[in-house]
């Protein structure tokens, strides 16, 4: 009897040896751009766990708060030489790097094509936008493995010290917009566009440095503390109809994880596409709810001048940039593709869903 124990012991011992060498474990930093009690890390955590479950503990994160190794601006140089294993931002961020990164962060004005952010998830699953996503990282010449976790779309216009009426209100400010071409777009329509990281947004406010300021949407609006300084808020705005939390993973770490945790990753990060969807609607219905009845906060409706001025403005930023790289227009012509088969049909289901919803608010 002994004799069986010590040769199943023996066994046991030699399998764990053998799949040891298979089964790695595996700590992965995450750089992020915002302080940890920021709403958009919620999501984030919440894919790491799922991703630690999956792999029985074998990945582990460090979600490391801004600024923690490097800028926000340097996070992507970071993950590509290794100095953090991986890294978390909008990948419209480095758009100064390769301009197509702005259409899978935020295709500007639903990339010209009517695209909002649900139709997005489906350009990306199911349209062919997963595999320029992944061709993306070599264009940009850098060593990152990319995994889309967060859609945050439709972005709300911003918070204002005061009504705006028209565009000619709206020029008067120093407006903070993201980088990039969603943020250079403004300037092209003659709103002062001052790009900055989170983190600065509300001392710039305090400060008097800026008048006005987007960041996203009420819930993470309302947790980075908005209300505090400014009262009078759109929710209808163009430059981020679609808006997408991504999380950059060293190309050399990636290779090193088994194929069973590649796969929990990416199961995970499908998985976060749809749970941030749902969660944000909840939690930015809620936090809406408590800004206006609460806080003092006034919700507007965006001037009607706005939308023609940035639309034109967002078609001429595309096809500028689709003439000059083929890459962008690889891009572009994959979403104009879907847009032209997909969009008829979800614009006409949605205004169903807009009505019915409108006519529910109307009468609380």
């Amino acid at each position: 009897m002994f004799k069986h124990i010590m040769r199943a012991g023996a066994v046991a011992g030699l399998c764990l040896l053998v799949s040891g060498t298979a089964i790695a474990e595996v700590k992965i930093r995450v750089q992020t751009t915002l302080p940890l009690k920021a709403d958009d890390i919620a999501m984030v955590k919440d894919f790491t766990d799922n991703v630690s479950a999956l792999t029985n503990g074998e990945v582990q994160f460090e979600i490391l708060p801004v600024g923690a190794i490097v800028s926000v601006n340097d996070i992507i140089d970071a993950v590509d030489k290794g100095l953090v294993e991986a890294g978390v931002a909008w990948t419209h961020y480095w758009s100064g790097k390769h301009p197509a990164a702005m259409l899978f962060g935020a295709p500007v004005a639903g990339a010209g094509v009517g695209i909002d952010n649900i139709a997005f998830v489906s350009w990306y699953m199911n349209g062919g936008g997963r595999e320029l996503y992944d061709q993306l990282w070599d264009e940009m010449g850098v060593n990152v493995k990319g995994l889309m976790l967060q859609p945050m779309g439709p972005e709300a216009l911003g918070w204002f010290k005061e009504p705006i009426n028209s565009m000619e209100d709206f020029r008067k400010y120093r407006f903070r917009t993201p980088p990039g071409i969603p943020g250079q777009t403004y300037n092209d329509i003659g709103v002062a566009s001052v790009a900055m990281a989170g983190g600065d947004i509300l001392p710039a406010l305090e400060k008097g440095v800026i008048d006005a300021a987007e960041w996203c949407c009420p819930k993470p609006d309302s947790v980075f503390g908005f209300q505090k300084v400014l009262k009078h808020y759109y929710l209808q705005g163009l430059h981020q109809v679609v808006v997408n939390g991504d999380m950059y993973i060293n190309r050399d770490v990636w290779n090193k994880l088994t194929d069973h945790q590649k796969k929990a990753m990416e199961v995970a990060a499908d998985a976060s596409l749809f749970r941030s969807l749902s969660y944000r609607i909840y939690e930015n219905g809620k936090a809406l709810k408590d800004l206006t009845e609460n806080h003092g906060v006034i919700l507007h409706d965006t001037p009607a001048d706005y939308f023609p001025a940035y639309m034109n403005a967002a078609k001429a930023t595309l096809e500028k940039n689709a003439a000059e790289n083929a890459f962008f227009k690889k891009v572009w012509d994959s979403q104009r593709a879907f847009a032209e088969i997909a969009v008829p049909f979800w614009a006409g289901a949605q205004t169903s869903n807009a009505q019915l919803g409108k006519a529910f608010a109307d009468n609380q």
